[in-house]
């Protein structure tokens, strides 16, 4: 396997297997350069490594060196480890921190087998950590990124340590019709990007989302160069939430656009144990809102894990 600095040969042009890929050359080369340019905003990798999957290859960053049970950071959906530039430097403050790119979505880890189950995602993401040589990490997903960490303390509990979910999309309450309006419109072709921009703009409660912002350019970009494969996620059952045996902590935002917030919150009590927030104040993009404030409550609930 070759591969450049950050991408695991990237598939462009339609495979004939059902899997992410990037439409042509020209098409990857302009996400490269977003993403590039993201991870220029990050702080200093510790490590860069690659771990082979059986869905594909996946690109690992290391963040910090400290010495504890490690944290693995899950990215939003069309989002990959550059959106968490403004979460790193606190959370490498006090903890061991990897980012991985999720297989299935655009970034610098390669699809190469189709993801059918909610099964197959818990399996590539212990897969992951097997390769990354971890036993056991406390996982922090944003967004779709928290659906996949939620699949993992069902699927495959033994890996996490504990479960952190920032807003989780499609995990603790139905999608709204808001977000289906804006996930169906940010993949029509030919979209202008100013009109990508401006669906950034509302999923993230009118934050500022145009290419001056680094996290805003590579996500346009992916919504407009990168072909999903994925399934729709399956919803986690009532009996799933119930039998959740990992530590949870599960903050919802208030003014989130993907789910009605109280509904995601009184699901989110039904886990055996867990502690749930619910901020007001957040929008769906509560990393980038709340950076200090996450670190600050994370780090307290990860202390009191064994």
């Amino acid at each position: 396997m070759t591969d450049d600095e950050f991408f695991l040969e990237p598939n462009i042009g339609k495979p004939a297997e059902k899997v992410g890929y990037f439409a042509n050359r020209a098409g990857f080369e302009q996400f490269a350069a977003a993403y590039r340019d993201g991870m220029a905003q990050l702080p200093p990798r510790s490590e860069t490594v690659a771990v082979q999957t059986s869905f594909g290859p996946v690109r690992g960053y290391r963040f910090g060196d400290k010495d504890a049970i490690p944290v693995v950071l899950l990215s939003g959906r069309q989002a990959s480890t550059p959106m968490w530039a403004s979460n790193l430097p606190g959370l490498i403050a006090g903890h061991r921190v990897w980012s991985i790119d999720s297989i299935g979505e655009p970034g610098a880890s390669t699809q190469r087998k189709p993801l059918v189950t909610p099964s197959d995602q818990a399996q590539w993401v212990a897969e992951a950590l097997d390769g990354l040589g971890l036993e056991r990490a406390h996982l922090l997903g944003v967004s779709i990124g928290g659906w996949l960490a939620t699949q993992v303390a069902i699927h495959r509990p033994d890996r996490a340590a504990s479960v952190t979910l920032l807003d989780p999309a499609n995990t603790l309450a139905p999608i709204t019709w808001k977000m289906i309006a804006i996930s169906l419109g940010s993949v029509i072709p030919g979209l202008p990007m100013s009109i990508r921009h401006w669906l950034l703009s509302w999923i993230s409660g009118g934050a500022k989302a145009d290419d001056s912002v680094p996290e805003a350019r590579l996500i346009a970009s992916a919504m407009r160069d990168f072909h999903s494969a994925q399934p729709t996620p399956t919803r986690p059952s009532a009996a799933e939430l119930a039998a959740i045996k990992v530590p949870v902590l599960a903050i919802v935002a208030g003014r989130s656009i993907i789910h009605n917030a109280e509904r995601a919150a009184a699901a989110a009590r039904t886990i055996p144990g867990a502690q749930v927030e619910l901020w007001p104040d957040a929008s769906h993009a509560i990393n980038g809102e709340f950076p200090d404030r996450i670190t600050e409550r994370f780090t307290a609930f990860a202390a009191g894990v064994s």
